[in-house]
């Protein structure tokens, strides 16, 4: 098993025998290094029933702030990128991403346009019912089943329907996903929540946890062997995963976990489950809280949502771990999308 620890800037490393230790210090030279070239990812916008999101591809052209409309969350206005930017005939990878509980399509968007600058395209959506737009269905186990469908969904249209379909490489497609996004991820890679550990360690008098007290059974749950690697970031409903219900995950794994957890997330879980995962997949430890995962925030969104921008401690700087985050994730599917 290989596990990195970061802190800032990367200053030493140290391989002691399957463990591997690396520490980060305040490095604008280092940092440099390793961020990408600022170029425009091309961007276009979904708005159907059940598709309301972005995709990012390659594009030279130069970004601009390109307005959400209707699509926009609070205190968010506008994504940057190059709208409706001509696509290159050549085949992409595709990197699908599922975002946390509460969140959007936009809640990694630097990652994305980092990876689409790389060469791959990347296409997210909101979930219906639990996204920043729409609670209705937030918490409850009917989401348990719904955001793994709402991927396959995505997944299809992009190989069927997307009008630039044919740049897709459908045997090169992988998929982020963070907090509740960590656990659709798992899922689609083949493993199965064990629903009555779960209910044994959860108190709630609502939501998903009072629904499995009362004897509700969980919905069907897909499987898409289309994906062929994952990153999960502090995947959420961790204590619902045995090593007996994820023995079915068979794809390459990069796991990310933050140290203090937090925000319905515990980090003693994630800590666990990434312990029990086959592979071994490549693990990487935060030590900061979870929302650490998001991409850094706006001036607009701090002032309006704090808690998702403040982070724990306070001297960790999100900007910074970024750079180096979206390094690790492009070099992780390079390897495993592009190189095979």
């Amino acid at each position: 098993m290989t596990q990195s620890y970061y802190v800032a800037c990367r200053s030493r490393f140290i391989d002691w025998g399957h463990l591997v230790i690396t520490k980060y210090l305040s490095c604008f030279l280092i940092l440099c290094s390793l961020s990408i070239p600022a170029r425009g990812a091309g961007l276009q916008l979904l708005q159907g029933p059940g598709l309301e999101g972005a995709i990012w591809y390659p594009c030279s052209a130069d970004p601009s702030d390109v307005p959400l409309g209707e699509l926009a969350p609070p205190a968010v206005m506008s994504l940057r990128g190059v709208k409706d930017c001509s696509i290159s005939p050549a085949k992409l990878p595709l990197v699908i991403f599922s975002h946390g509980r509460g969140a959007w399509f936009g809640a990694h968007h630097d990652t994305a346009e980092a990876l689409a600058d790389a060469g791959f395209a990347v296409a997210a959506i909101n979930h219906p019912g639990d996204n920043a737009n729409d609670s209705s269905r937030r918490d409850t186990l009917s989401v348990w089943g719904s955001r793994p469908a709402d991927m396959v969904r995505l997944l299809n249209f992009l190989l069927k329907d997307w009008k630039d379909r044919d740049v897709v490489d459908h045997d090169r497609i992988g998929l982020f996903g963070f907090s509740l996004g960590g656990y659709t991820g798992l899922v689609l890679a083949g493993a199965n929540p064990d629903t009555e550990r779960f209910a044994a360690r959860c108190t709630s008098k609502i939501g998903s946890c009072a629904e499995l007290h009362s004897g509700a059974s969980l919905p069907s749950l897909p499987r898409d062997t289309r994906i062929k690697a994952a990153v999960l970031a502090d995947a959420a409903l961790s204590t619902a995963f045995t090593q007996e219900s994820v023995k079915g995950v068979q794809i390459p794994l990069q796991v990310w976990r933050s140290e203090l957890g937090g925000y319905g997330v515990d980090a003693g879980g994630t800590s666990r489950l990434a312990g029990i995962l086959p592979g071994p997949p490549e693990i990487h430890v935060v030590p900061a809280d979870h929302y650490a995962f998001l991409a850094p925030c706006s001036p607009a969104l701090a002032e309006a949502n704090p808690r998702i921008c403040i982070d724990t401690p306070p001297t960790f700087d999100r900007q910074a771990f970024h750079r180096d985050f979206d390094t690790s994730v492009i070099r992780f599917f390079r390897k495993h999308l592009v190189s095979q």
